[in-house]
């Protein structure tokens, strides 16, 4: 996932059931044998996942069969998730996640007998445990169910909402832990499961899902899905709209509303080159296709690696490829986070550390080294704006977390994505780059299709690399990377020329020279993005004219360049982008671009004014991601 990683959230504290619950998880759990499978290692790791009930050790989802209607005019779904279930301990209960669902109903078997079940203690984010009483040899459960109409997982947009403006769009964000929000689930990344589905929706819309889909509407607004490729809960995901198709490559295409897919069809036609290069470095894509699916702009996050159809936001739609490292993310993703997945939430960094190293290097193989190299210098920024924000003695600042009775939303920040990285940048020094593309290609198929944590990585790591060799050791670092908080000593800053380059034109322009006479010809979005990041935090008003004269920044069609321009305009109180700021923050629900914004808006009296008056039209234009986090800003 790429989304914004560069604040904590602060959302509520887990309540004591959580805890009792945690409690009795971890003492039903068993010592780990060498004998074990990696299965029943992710299992057992999962049957202590603090931000589930969910007890699959004991009791586990395999196979979902899940039939439902979408409702605009009330904003529900309803119908049946269908689970073959595996009574591993032939045990008289088994526990599911529901969070805000009317459970109306539940059967055994494939005859429907009608059981009863029991709906745990609320609690604020992680929802009730919902126990389903069964039978030693129950192979089936069915859950009849209904959503409410403020689901969190799920975005309702409005005909006005969407590029149409003509019919109703919908949209689902499950991770971290929403999908237990849309639908009753054991929601853990520990627990996998295929799943089909039929999905009724109004005939004018079609339905897309993380699964198959089809390519264009059909009369009756029936669609049927399959995923036979076994997922965790966070990537199960449905998209209803006016969406059309377009065709990129064998294997490649991108969904989207009429009045956007000529533009995504062009931004995103290197799809292919992508996938191309990926397989080239670490092996066969194993999702049969991969395609696109570009949201409306309330879309909270860059992108969702939803497997065969990545959720993208339209603020990389900048006319000329410029932001498409984001489609590498994401296509990234398919071999580290849904390939191989982070067995809880306390190992994110197993999933995004290792995606953000396989983005830079997509990047490279099609663009060169410098242009990665670029990439990787902004994201050390990023990497020491979080470690600024957040202290560099931080708990949270450690790769392997620990999250419990919290919200494992604080543990999406740039620590997993970045330091992750550069963690791995170091593996890959100590070893060089053919040994340690030897190590992930073996890393990827021994957890094909497994959850796996942080303490099995690193006994695979010790055993697979290091072999005993102290020395190699050393230079890992295990520890300074992976247990303790902040950069270990060893991190090697980024470099780059291009960026050198840059920093020459800016000290000209901080020495005198007006900005219309600098040399920026054929800058990149990211040579434009470092060069406003070198600005100094204060600056007089005609320094802020003369740069928007001549670079025209307030009306740049780049959500990046004119997201960080903002900031600066904020700051110095440069009314005159005060139109483009509104209604950049009407109209743009990214939740990396919002918090900054209205945090500098916070700054002042009279920002907080603005941001109120704002945020009161802008509201209904973001999801629940990012509402959460933005009301408790505002208060």
């Amino acid at each position: 996932m790429k989304l914004y990683h560069r604040c904590l959230l602060g959302i509520s504290m887990a309540g004591s059931l959580q805890l009792a619950s945690c409690a009795t998880k971890t003492n039903t759990k068993t010592s780990t044998s060498e004998t074990m499978t990696t299965e029943q290692k992710a299992l057992e790791t999962a049957s202590a996942d603090v931000h589930s009930y969910a007890r699959p050790a004991e009791a586990v989802a395999k196979h979902l069969d899940l039939d439902i209607a979408v409702d605009f005019n009330s904003k529900t779904i309803s119908g049946t998730a269908s689970y073959l279930i595996d009574n591993l301990t032939k045990t008289n209960e088994i526990v599911f996640d529901v969070r805000g669902l009317q459970i109306e109903k539940v059967y055994l078997g494939d005859n429907k007998e009608e059981t009863t079940f029991t709906l745990g203690e609320n609690n604020t984010f992680l929802g009730q445990p919902l126990t389903v009483n069964i039978k030693p040899d129950t192979r089936t459960v069915t859950i009849q169910y209904k959503t409410s109409a403020d689901a969190a997982a799920l975005q309702w947009l409005n005909p006005q909402q969407t590029a149409g403006k003509k019919y109703p769009f919908l949209f689902t964000q499950s991770q971290a832990i929403l999908a237990r929000t849309w639908i009753p689930i054991q929601d853990s990344p520990g627990i996998r499961i295929t799943y089909n589905a039929t999905v009724k929706v109004p005939k004018e819309l079609l339905a897309v899902m993380s699964a198959s889909n089809p390519q264009e509407k059909n009369s009756s607004g029936v669609y049927t899905f399959e995923m036979k490729q076994p997922i965790p809960s966070y990537l199960m995901a449905l998209s209803v709209g006016d969406l059309v198709f377009s065709k990129v490559g064998p294997q490649t295409g991108i969904y989207a509303e009429p009045a956007t897919i000529e533009a995504a069809a062009y931004e995103f036609a290197e799809m292919d080159k992508m996938l191309v290069a990926a397989e080239k470095i670490y092996g066969k894509y194993r999702w049969d296709r991969y395609d696109l699916l570009v949201l409306p702009p309330s879309f909270p996050f860059g992108g969702m690696e939803n497997p065969r159809l990545t959720f993208v936001t339209p603020t990389v739609l900048a006319k000329d490829r410029s932001l498409t490292s984001l489609i590498a993310h994401e296509l990234a993703h398919s071999w580290s986070g849904n390939l191989v997945t982070n067995a809880t939430w306390n190992d994110f960094w197993l999933n995004e550390g290792f995606t953000v190293y396989f983005e830079r290097r997509i990047m490279e193989e099609i663009y060169g080294k410098e242009y990665a190299a670029m990439l990787n210098v902004l994201g050390y920024q990023d990497l020491q704006h979080t470690l600024d924000d957040i202290g560099r003695q931080n708990e949270d600042t450690r790769l392997k977390l620990d999250l419990e009775g919290r919200d494992p939303d604080e543990g999406l920040t740039d620590i997993a994505y970045e330091k992750g990285n550069a963690f791995l940048q170091n593996i890959e020094r100590a070893v060089g780059r053919e040994k340690f593309d030897q190590f992930v290609n073996k890393y990827f198929n021994t957890f094909a299709f497994k959850s796996t944590n942080t303490d099995l990585f690193l006994d695979f790591l010790r055993t697979e690399l290091i072999k005993g060799d102290e020395e190699l050791a050393e230079k890992i670092n295990i520890e300074g990377w992976v247990f303790s908080p902040g950069l270990p000593a060893d991190v090697q800053k980024p470099e780059s020329t291009r960026f050198a380059a840059v920093a020459a034109t800016y000290t000209s322009w901080a020495n005198g020279t007006p900005a219309k006479q600098l040399d920026t010809k054929d800058w990149s979005s990211h040579e434009w993005l470092h060069f406003i990041r070198l600005l100094p935090a204060k600056m007089t008003p005609q320094q802020l004219t003369d740069l928007d004269t001549a670079f025209g920044f307030t009306n740049s069609g780049n959500s990046e360049v004119l997201a960080a321009w903002l900031l600066h305009t904020i700051n110095n109180k440069y009314t005159k982008a005060d139109k483009a700021l509104e209604t950049f923050l009407v109209n743009v629900g990214r939740r990396k671009f919002l918090i900054p914004l209205y945090k500098a808006l916070l700054q002042t009296p009279e920002g907080k004014k603005k941001a109120l008056a704002i945020y009161a039209k802008a509201r209904p234009n973001y999801h629940a991601v990012s509402t959460v986090t933005i009301d408790d800003m505002l208060k």
